[in-house]
């Protein structure tokens, strides 16, 4: 797997495969090994996939200073990934977490991307609110799902603050189109990916200042792809329709019957909707 240093001295480390031109990936979580977004659905038939490890997660070192998790402090890390890769503009996607790194980046270099896109984005960084209400209304839909009803519960506590260690496994059904063995595997491997020390600090104090990078990416004149999930109660359809207006040249676009991880969802669809932005075609 290839290395290079980060500004700070930090090993961090990428994967490369697929063929086609290269699409920078930077993985949600916060703070989990790349290894989750896998070949996005097969997305590697399309584009070259260059997946970040974020430091301290997969194959990238830990950090000698644990503040530099936060997510302002790891755009130095995207930058230094592009001159290691030797491209004048990346083509960038982030997905759930990530996006708020990806956000960051684009107002930060915005001469440096090319076409963005963010994946049931997280909006953190700019500052949107997501209510209570958002979430339920979205979960509702599912009210026919034979979890449904436990898991609803479990996420009427988070929601209202009372949530537990328990509440937050037992929402997890909703992530998911689909809650089989299959999206059980993988909802139990994340938990295994993920940098908790990292986690606990990529949002902490200092990390975000909305307005700013409100304002920068309103300038930011590139292509935008906003893709969220029609039944993802991480990202409701109010706040991503809001999130995509914050950019000049976006186009948001709602996978039908996804949560929050797409590719596992509905790969086809995924695919052919990510392809062609990329390719600069009519989603």
């Amino acid at each position: 797997m290839p290395t290079f240093s980060a500004p700070d001295g930090t090993l961090l480390g990428y994967h490369v495969a697929g063929e086609g031109p290269p699409l920078v990936c930077l993985p949600g979580g916060p703070m989990q090994d790349s290894v989750y977004l896998g070949d996005l659905g097969g997305l590697t038939a399309h584009r070259t996939l260059i997946r970040l490890d974020l430091r301290g997660t997969g194959r990238s070192h830990r950090p000698e200073d644990p503040a530099s998790y936060r997510c302002d402090r790891q755009v130095d890390d995207v930058e230094a990934l592009r001159k290691e890769l030797g491209l004048e503009r990346l083509d960038l996607l982030a997905h759930s977490a990530g996006a708020n790194l990806a956000a960051l980046y684009t107002a930060r270099h915005p001469d440096r991307v090319a076409r963005l896109a963010l994946i049931t984005p997280s909006v953190y960084a700019v500052g949107i609110e997501i209510t209570a209400d958002d979430r339920l209304r979205t979960a509702r839909l599912r009210r026919d799902e034979l979890w449904f009803a436990p898991a609803y519960a479990a996420l009427e506590a988070v929601t209202e603050g009372r949530g537990t260690p328990d509440s937050w496994q037992a929402v997890a059904p909703f992530w998911y189109a689909r809650w089989d063995e299959e999206t059980k595997a993988f909802r139990a491997a994340e938990d295994e990916q993920r940098n908790d020390e990292a986690a606990g600090v990529y949002a902490s104090d200092g990390a975000f200042h909305p307005p700013a990078t409100r304002a920068a990416l309103a300038r930011f004149a590139g292509p935008v792809l906003l893709l969220s999930g029609e039944v993802d109660v991480a990202g409701p359809q109010r706040v991503m329709t809001e999130y995509a207006t914050l950019f000049p040249n976006a186009e948001p676009a709602v996978q039908p019957g996804a949560a929050h991880f797409p590719w596992l969802d509905d790969a086809g669809r995924f695919v052919r909707v990510v392809a062609a932005f990329f390719e600069g075609l009519p989603c």
